[in-house]
């Protein structure tokens, strides 16, 4: 509602001319607000400014305050009760006045008191992001109060899953001495799977298995009821408020030494509010009470099945961690601590990795990689070896001549493999196939005998004289032969020279 001091604003600024969004952006008014009081001819005052009108009410307002004092009576009750004193309004407005002056008294709580030893509240806290591994991670952190002495235990964590809340509990027992008959935990998923109102809650069974392990009772708070779990509550404020207020987080490997620090020359040492007692001069009587710890840890893992990729690597968080070849594609168990990533196949532990907080990083063990390589280095040889084989029938028994008398066979098998290319797969068979006839167990044989095949001798040429008396010495005279033996007795024909 605008007074009748800007509505005079609006109409002379539209009489020199402006339009509705410069007005609005001169008088800082919405343009939907000008238009609508340029288009009202005359001011009127809104009727809600008005003084409110007489009700039939009005004479029954002072009885149903005393009544609301006495009892917190309903709106029907109310109704009744004023109609049968003369009342004949309606109800809707009885309703909406007793709404409006009904008197609001806080909720009141019990002081909780906790014997030495019979309960501890656990919680979480969130602080901004933290440096580490190179990235930007939340901050938590782990806070544990001991019921009677109020004596604190803090761990700041990179996340809240099933191995921090397990981890930091296993700590939280060994620091404070022992373990309490109770802990009290708000609805988290990692203590709480579900928790209807009036039913008993569903607890997460790993952290069921974890209770009977060191043996303390689990013990929920009501849902939408944080005032149940107040002391742990008061607490995650106050760690907030003196521990990190104002302080510089510069890496996350900081915040353990300085929170030990801070714990005991600060959290624990000062008098508390309630107890008017510093909680380490009631720490020794607490926990003398407290149950013996479990000598055996309890494994506190984050348990995933999990696929390997064919690349033989498997994800968790965006980092990449490697796996042996052999597990490439199959399922595997994912064991995941603070500090470990473990996998393994079935009951066999396969891969283990220190758990990065990076993102998207891979991790690689060079013994997956060696292991790799191999296999493909075995892999080359056998298809070398069929290669071989399919050269000539002979070729597999050069191959153990080879071996037999050469310490670098392979090498020999490569090179003679190598002259396929230049020579045919076929004139390198022949020649392993003489060789072998001959004994000759080497890769120089082979190229011996194939270049001896493939060199031509040069074909004969005409005869050229040169000599000036060549051609004189080509002319010779013989004698006629005597064939008297062969004729005997028939004339003889007498001899003719011969040119």
């Amino acid at each position: 509602m605008i007074d009748y001091d800007l509505y005079s604003k609006i109409k002379h600024a539209e009489a020199a001319g402006h339009t509705p969004p410069q007005i609005a952006r001169t008088l800082d008014l919405h343009v939907q607000t000008v238009r609508r009081w340029l288009a009202v001819e005359r001011y009127q005052r809104s009727r809600r400014a008005e003084a409110p009108r007489p009700s039939k009410l009005d004479a029954y307002k002072g009885a149903i305050a005393r009544w609301l004092e006495t009892h917190p009576f309903t709106a029907m009750q109310l109704w009744h009760k004023v109609r049968e004193q003369g009342y004949t309004g309606g109800y809707s407005i009885l309703k909406d006045h007793v709404r409006r002056v009904r008197p609001r008294h806080p909720e009141a709580f019990l002081t909780l008191k906790f014997a030495p030893g019979q309960c501890a509240q656990v919680d979480w806290g969130s602080w901004s992001a933290v440096d580490v591994d190179g990235t930007r991670r939340a901050l938590s952190f782990f806070v544990m109060v001991l019921g009677h002495s109020r004596c604190l235990y803090v761990e700041f964590t990179l996340g809240q899953s099933q191995e921090w809340w397990l981890g930091c509990h296993q700590r939280a027992f060994e620091k404070l001495g022992g373990v309490p008959r109770e802990v009290m935990v708000d609805n988290c998923k990692t203590a709480v799977l579900a928790h209807v109102p009036g039913t008993a809650p569903v607890f997460n069974a790993q952290y069921q298995d974890f209770a009977h392990h060191y043996g303390f009772q689990i013990k929920a708070c009501g849902p939408a009821h944080p005032q149940s779990n107040g002391m742990v509550e008061n607490a995650v404020a106050y760690v907030k408020k003196s521990f990190l207020a104002g302080r510089t987080i510069n890496r996350f490997a900081e915040l353990a030494p300085a929170a030990g620090l801070w714990l005991e020359t600060v959290a624990n040492v000062r008098q508390h509010a309630e107890t008017q007692v510093r909680p380490v001069d009631r720490l020794p009587e607490e926990r003398a009470a407290l149950g013996a710890l479990n000598p055996v840890p309890y494994a506190a893992v984050r348990t995933v099945t999990v696929r390997a990729s064919r690349r033989c690597r498997v994800t968790v968080e965006t980092n990449r961690y490697s796996v042996p070849p052999k597990q490439a594609g199959a399922l595997l168990t994912l064991h995941l601590t603070n500090d470990w990533v473990r996998l393994y196949a079935q009951t066999t532990l396969v891969a283990e990795h220190a758990r990065s907080f990076a993102r998207r990083a891979d991790l690689e063990n060079p013994e997956h990689v060696r292991e790799l390589e191999e296999r493909k280095r075995h892999g080359a040889r056998q298809r070398l070896h069929l290669r071989f084989l399919e050269l000539a029938p002979a070729a597999a028994a050069y191959q153990r001549g080879l071996e037999e008398r050469r310490l670098n066979a392979g090498q020999h098998v490569a090179r003679i493999l190598g002259l396929v290319p230049t020579y045919g797969a076929e004139a390198v068979g022949r020649a392993l196939t003489d060789a072998h006839a001959l004994g000759a167990y080497a890769s120089d044989y082979i190229v011996n005998l194939i270049e001896q095949r493939a060199r031509r001798l040069p074909e004969p040429g005409p005869l050229h004289l040169t000599r000036a008396d060549a051609t004189a010495a080509l002319q010779l005279e013989l004698s006629a032969p005597d064939l008297t033996p062969y004729t005997q007795g028939q004339p003889c024909i007498p001899p003719s020279k011969t040119n």
